[in-house]
Formats: structure tokens, sequence, C-alpha cells
């Protein structure tokens, strides 16, 4: 509920600091006092639309401050966390008009956009009156309402629960068959494409592997000849092989006599010879390398430019043909197994839509119910508000081609004034004093479902007689006892079935400190006791000359209310 409302320089309140408590609560004073702009002032910290000419003449800036104490289950709570707003207790909504016309909203002292502070402020306060434009009049919050008031909940989950199971079945069964058109398309292709490949079989590598082979062999070809002359010399007929080798043994059987002078050059002459023998080796396996078939030159040139061919082809890398040729093979077994696939989920849309239907139809036959005896709870409360002539209506439409995620019905509140006109949308068809009346008896048989923790009435007692004034009070009464109210009122019957009452006044501003504003005309909210309150409610009977008349019928309806 709404704790504490503070209010700096807004119009004519200079300075405000209201502390609220729950049950009802009623504002009342002589016309023109300022409880229009008190409820501006409220509605701007609730997220209306903001105006430079709400700050008070002469000041930069308007503030208007609304304190709100909510269970840790409210709704409220789960938007803090939408907008990622501290959460630690109490729930502050601040906004700051500026007299250029800008302002700025917070909520926990955090920044945040006017349509989030509007969110925030309508799950906490609704507010009524003659003219109003929000909260029972919106078509689009009947269904809700009608919902809450028949605990529908627990439908309304399984439902939703259905409709995304329907929803994601037929978003995989179009996903699919786009697959499979697209594959249809290019299933040609595809198959040729795979067949290519299939035969060319690429291998990741294998470019590599094939440039340099051809590389070499083509380098082979060019230094052959040099490789033979080289090994001939070493190898050939003029090899010096054998001529070291006989000097060597002819020098070993002179060793034995003579060590002294053939052992040096015995080690020469063998290193020497083995020197040679390692030239022969290394020669001669150069020409075993160098020594190629020239169509295998033409068989790797010829690989080696097919695959290239194809990696231009198909705009990839030489490399990358082997995953590209899988990707075919996989396009190809996803067009066979989605077309098996299609008649599975082909069933599961239709199944998951039947359940849906079938729940929904169940639905739409609880809410006709609902509304049948939501009527009657309204039509209970009509007599006393002097509309016993008049009928509300829940006019429920139900499409059979909506698949909503809340049914597929269309639900609207709708009245008869008189008995032969005709019924039509209770903000279209009601005056504004049968509307508010239509409104306050809807709002008792909905208080304890579905309603904001603060509601506020503004004057919807107005042009009413002294009967339907007690009615209205005795109805304001019924749903302070489930949350809190606040109701703006002339009529001395609602003021007296008050818990607080709060008098609303102009006077100077006596602010000594300021000279800019000191003498001003300033608006004051004060809190009255109970001789005040018979004052003030004898004030309401009488007009400007209060009577001990009327005193005795302010004492009268203050008794009756207790």
């Amino acid at each position: 509920m709404l704790v504490q409302l503070s209010i700096r320089d807004i119009v004519l309140i200079d300075r405000l600091d209201l502390m609220l408590e729950d049950g009802l609560s009623v504002l009342t004073g002589e016309t023109g006092a300022g409880k229009s702009i008190l409820l501006d002032a409220f509605a701007l910290a609730l997220g209306a639309r903001g105006d430079g000419s709400l700050v008070r003449h002469g000041q930069p800036q308007g503030q208007v401050t609304a304190v709100f104490q909510i269970g840790p289950q409210h709704p409220a709570r789960a938007l803090l966390k939408d907008h990622d707003i501290v959460d630690e207790g109490e729930l502050i909504l601040r906004r700051v008009q500026m007299a250029d016309g800008r302002t700025r909203a917070l909520v926990n002292d955090q920044p945040v956009s006017v349509q989030a502070l509007r969110a925030i402020g309508a799950s906490l306060v609704e507010i009524h009156g003659q003219h109003d434009d929000r909260a029972l009049t919106d078509p689009a919050a009947h269904r809700a309402l009608l919902d809450a008031f028949a605990g529908h909940a627990p439908k309304l989950k399984k439902i939703s629960a259905l409709h995304a199971a329907w929803r994601e079945a037929r978003q995989a069964r179009d996903e699919l068959a786009e697959r499979i058109e697209t594959a249809r398309r290019e299933a040609d292709y595809l198959r040729h494409a795979f067949a290519e490949l299939d035969t060319l079989a690429p291998e990741p590598g294998e470019e590599q592997i094939l440039a340099e082979k051809r590389q070499l062999m083509m380098g082979a070809e060019k230094i052959i000849a040099d490789i033979n002359d080289a090994h001939d010399v070493v190898a050939g007929d003029a090899s010096p092989i054998p001529a070291v080798s006989s000097a060597m043994r002819r020098l070993e059987r002179r060793a034995a006599q003579t060590p002294h002078l053939v052992e040096a050059s015995l080690k020469a002459l063998e290193a020497s010879l083995q020197a040679l023998e390692e030239a022969r080796d290394a020669l001669e396996q150069a020409q075993r390398d160098a020594d190629f078939d020239p169509r295998e030159l033409e068989r790797v040139e010829e690989r080696l430019f097919a695959l290239r061919a194809a990696g231009r082809k198909h705009n990839v890398l030489p490399d990358d043909l082997a995953k590209l040729r899988d990707k075919f093979a996989a396009d190809l077994e996803s067009l066979d197994a989605g077309e098996r696939n299609m008649a599975d989920l082909e069933a599961k849309v239709a199944a998951t839509e039947a359940a849906y239907l079938d729940e929904a139809k169940a639905l739409s036959a609880a809410r006709a119910k609902a509304a049948k005896t939501l009527e009657k709870a309204v039509a209970v409360e009509l007599p006393p508000l002097k509309l016993e002539r008049a009928r509300f209506m829940v006019h429920l439409e139900t499409d059979p081609e909506s698949r909503a995620a809340d049914g597929q019905d269309r639900v609207e509140f709708w009245v008869e004034t008189n008995p032969g006109t005709r019924p039509g949308p209770m903000l279209k068809v009601a005056s504004g004093g049968e509307l508010s009346r239509f409104l306050l008896a809807l709002k008792v048989c909905l208080a304890d479902r579905g309603s904001a923790p603060t509601l506020v009435f503004d004057e919807i007692d107005t042009g009413v007689g002294g009967a339907v004034a007690d009615a209205i009070g005795q109805r304001l009464a019924r749903l302070s006892d489930g949350v809190q109210v606040l109701s703006v009122t002339h009529a001395p019957q609602v003021a007296a079935r008050a818990k607080r009452h709060f008098l609303i006044a102009k006077d100077l501003a006596k602010d000594k400190k300021n000279k800019a504003t000191e003498g001003r005309v300033a608006t004051r909210v004060t809190v009255i006791d109970d001789d005040h309150r018979r004052e003030e409610i004898a004030r309401m009977l009488a007009g400007a000359k209060i009577t001990d008349e009327a005193r005795a019928a302010a004492s009268k309806l203050l008794e009756g209310a207790e």
C-alpha cells in the first residue's frame, strides 16, 4: 500500500508530506482548494505525462515521491527484476518535473524510463473517476479481470503451456519444410556435385603433397645429367676407388717392415676411400630419387589440377573439398530423412493443436460460467447505487480461428442503462455519473481478485443524492477491508465512513527565508480529528454557514458509520 506521499513545488503545493494508512481515507475541501492538483501530482509519480506547467511558479523544478510497502510476491517485484532495479524492501517512485518540460523518473533512486515507471505504477495503484481512461474501462484488461474473478490461473498456465508446445511443433515443422523445399530445389545440383566429388575422392592436405612432389620431379629433370656425370667421376671407368684400394693393399704389405713410414699414409688413404664410397652411395641414391617416369609427373599434374579446378568451381580451398563432399552427402540425407520425418512432425502439430483446442474450449466454457456469476454479483450492487433499472453484462466472443496463449475469447464489459435501450461497451454507453457507479459496483466484486493494493476514487459521488452517496460510502468501506482506498469526495455520507480524514485547504505561504514565495497562496493538507471531522462534514452538509442542525446531522452520520 501507499505509506507516504511527498510533493515539492507542484502548482499550488509548495511542500507537502502525507503519511497514509490502510483502510479508507478521504480527502475533502472546498472547490478549488487543490484536490485535483494533489491527484495530478500523484499520477505524475506513477508515470503520467509530464508538463512544465505543473511546476510551481518561480521554481526551476517540482518533485513527487510515493513510497509503497508491498509483499514479496507482488507483481511489482517481478517488474523491478525485469528492469534490473535494486529491490531492498520499500518501493520508492520518484518523478522530477523540470519547468522547461523535461522529466526524470526514478525507482528506488535508480533512473528508469517513464514507460518502466508507468508499468510499475499501474501494478501498485488504480485510479477511478468519472472521466477515467484506464483501469476497469480498458477492454484489453477485461478478460484478465474475469479470469482473476474466476480463479483461472491454473487453467491459464496449462493453456499457455499447450500453446507453447503447439507453436514449437509448428515452428519445427515449418523449418523442416523450408529445409526440404530448399533441398528439393537444389537436389539435382546436390546429387551431381556429390557424385563428382565422390569420384574425385579428395583428401585433406593432398594438394600440398602433390604440389611438393610435382616440384621435386620437375626439379630433378633439370639436374639428373649433372648427377650422372658426378657419378661417372666417382664410380665410373675412371673412378679413383680401385687405384686407391690397390695402393692401400701394397702399402699394407710393407707396413710390417716400415710402420713408421706408411702408417700415416694408410690412414689418409683409408679416409679418402671411405669418403669416395660415401659420395658414390649418395650419388646413386640421388640417381634413384631423380629417376622418375614422365607419365608419373603427368598423373601428378592431372590430379593436382583437378583438385584446384574443383576448388575454384565450388569456391572453396582444395583442402576443404572433402568437407564439402560430406556436406552434400548430409544435405541429401537430410532431404531423404526430412521427408520421412515430416509426417511425424505433422502428426505432432495436429496432436498439440488438438490438445490446445480442447483446453481452450474448456476455458471458454469456464469463462462463460464465470461471466454469469460476475453479472449476478454486480447486479446485486446496482440497486443501492440507483442503477436498479440498469444491467451489467460480460460480452464474450469466441474466435474458433484464434490460437492465443490465453485462449480464444475476447471479453468486454457492457452495460444497458435502461430497459429497452441498446447495450454496448461500458465506456461508450454509460454517462459520467453512471460509469463511476458501475465501476464501483464492479470493483467491489473484484476487490480481492486481481486488484492493485491501492485504489483511488476521484469524486465518483458527484451529482448523486444522499441515499446513493451513502451506498457509495458503504461500498468504499467494504473495499477498504481488503485494499487501501483513497477517495476524493464531496459527499458527507462517504466522508463519515473514512478511517482517516484529510482536509485540503488554501493558505498563505509563510517561508520568511524565501521572500519570493512568502505570502503566495499554497495548498495545505491536514489530518483532522473527530471534532474537526464533525465540523467539516457539517460544512459539507450545510455549505458556507454551518448550523447546529448541520452539526447534529454530521454527528448522526458519524455515529451511523461506526
